[in-house]
């Protein structure tokens, strides 16, 4: 990657008017809560690989694209069960948490503990009812009625449990947010593969039961340390708490409906005109697109969110707030996104099988709609936390429409890939709506630095697809390898230099081509 104008500290504190040394020490907090939720998200990303191979093995594409398709009905109906009340739970108890009154923090964690608990019960019980309905339109037969039945119990526990998880994100408890990642994808992972193993396809379902059961009993035992004073709620106190979680929550529910209902139509369509192999073949290379991106999103947004809660009705805090985590996002993603462009063959026969050759274009379209989302993902917190529920909800309605007619448009023009450049396109789309938004709400715009560093980072990602379209396979892999080195070694100077810790890595500066302070 060449290397760009990034923001120097002196820059950035002058965009900001905060002082130099405050700006490093917000990138050295943003930093620091990354490491921390990206060190578990990077294990849990190595655990999916693992997973992901040895699945590949033992089940081949048909097996994989069968667990894609309950996947996706897992994925749609929890967006139901949960009324979005995690997120908005996330914003509410943040909220309280951040006006230290302790009451009121209680009231908001009993409120979502028990609104929660509800939905999750009728959740499960329209799943199970309607599980033949289910299995037809989304398998063209009723014959996986009884594996989409013994889901509903996987919803009632993932439901539950990712509301423990809310309560430990809006309390910003980093470490043990941490610790629920790994330990849950560890365990997830040996019930998975353990179970298929010895059942083959029969033992998917079951597998995503027993993951759902650690990860809800390793909520619960960390969720406990979240200490509430003793209140004691009356009737009419808890429906007005769980008016204004409902309230938000709803947008979220929509949202959270509208995405997941839109993967459920995109793998249905592969399904039904390509088949189950062709469904596989796009479950392997989403996942993998996903895996490293995911990773970094996670790392950002875990601890940003709660904290633009706290500061959303300050414009120049907030706008100065997202510039630090849009470029922090550039920081983290580049190599990685390049990377995997470059070596996607390998990696697809690393983490799967020669089966899935299908599947390395696919990767590399979804990488670079995955570059876009990287872009914009920061700007878009602006109204969530701003708590615009019809305008959030209108932009993800956009997406979702988008993506499902772009994506009928790219199989019938263009066969499997062209759901890769259908991700794509709608990104594009769906992200300059996010930016005219949130530019109308809080005046936000990009810093001078983040345009010039979001304008190299698209034309590396884009320059390095091409060249391996365009050229023989190892002069490909020479670029792509020259690019992806080039954009580690700027990205580790950039973070060295925004967080302010040249000094303590004396070894490594003459490397980075950094001079000491003076």
């Amino acid at each position: 990657m060449t290397q760009p104008s990034m923001p120097s500290t002196e820059t950035n504190a002058l965009e900001t008017g905060s002082p130099v040394a405050d700006t490093r020490g917000s990138f050295r907090g943003i930093f620091k809560a990354s490491a921390l939720i990206g060190s578990s998200a990077l294990i849990g990303a190595v655990l999916g690989a693992f997973r992901a191979k040895t699945l590949a093995v033992l089940i081949g594409p048909a097996g994989i694209g069968l667990m894609g398709g309950f996947t996706v009905i897992l994925d749609l109906a929890i967006s139901i069960s949960q009324l979005g009340l995690n997120q908005s739970g996330v914003r509410q108890i943040a909220e309280a948490a951040g006006s230290g009154e302790e009451r009121r923090l209680a009231v908001a964690a009993y409120v979502l503990r028990r609104t929660t608990l509800l939905s999750a019960i009728v959740g499960a019980i329209i799943l199970w009812a309607s599980s033949g309905a289910v299995s037809k339109l989304t398998f063209g037969t009723k014959d996986h009625a009884d594996s989409i039945a013994l889901l509903s119990v996987a919803l009632f526990l993932t439901v539950v449990s990712h509301a423990q998880g809310a309560l430990l994100q809006a309390t910003r408890r980093t470490k043990d947010v941490a610790k629920l990642h790994i330990y849950a994808g560890l365990l997830g992972t040996i019930f998975v593969v353990s179970i298929i193993y010895f059942a083959g396809v029969r033992g998917i379902v079951p597998s995503m039961v027993a993951a759902a059961i650690a990860s809800i009993v390793l909520s619960w035992w960390l969720s406990r340390k979240v200490r509430t004073v003793k209140v004691v709620i009356k009737a009419g106190e808890a429906a007005r708490e769980s008016a204004l979680l409902l309230q938000l929550g709803l947008a979220f529910l929509a949202s959270g409906l509208l995405t997941t209902g839109a993967a459920f139509v995109v793998r249905t369509f592969i399904i039904r005109t390509l088949g189950l192999d062709a469904a596989g073949i796009y479950q392997a290379a989403w996942t993998l697109g996903g895996l490293y991106v995911g990773f970094v999103l996670n790392a950002l947004c875990m601890d940003f969110y709660p904290r633009l809660v706290g500061i959303i009705n300050d414009h120049r805090a907030c706008n100065a707030t997202v510039n630090e985590q849009t470029i922090m996002s550039f920081i983290m993603a580049a190599p990685g996104i390049l990377a995997t462009i470059t070596l996607a063959p390998l990696i697809i026969y690393l983490f799967y099988s020669a089966k899935f050759v299908g599947a390395v274009v696919l990767l590399q379209w979804i990488c670079i709609g995955m570059a876009i989302r990287i872009i914009f993902y920061p700007v878009a917190y602006i109204i969530i936390a701003s708590n615009h529920q019809f305008i959030y909800f209108a932009v993800e309605a956009a997406w979702a429409t988008m993506n499902i007619v772009f994506t009928w448009w790219g199989l019938k023009n263009f066969g499997l890939e062209g759901a890769g450049i259908a991700f794509l396109v709608t990104n594009i789309f769906h992200g300059l709506i996010i930016y005219n938004q949130a530019r109308s709400m809080t005046g936000f715009q990009w810093s001078a630095g983040n345009l010039r560093a979001g304008t190299y980072f698209l034309l590396a990602c884009i320059s390095t697809f091409l060249a391996q379209r365009a050229l023989p396979q190892w002069p490909a892999l020479a670029f792509g390898t020259c690019l992806t080195l080039a954009s580690l070694w700027f990205c580790t100077r950039t973070m060295v230099t925004l967080t302010g810790t040249e000094d303590r890595l004396p070894g490594i500066r003459k490397y980075l081509h950094i001079s000491p302070k003076p």
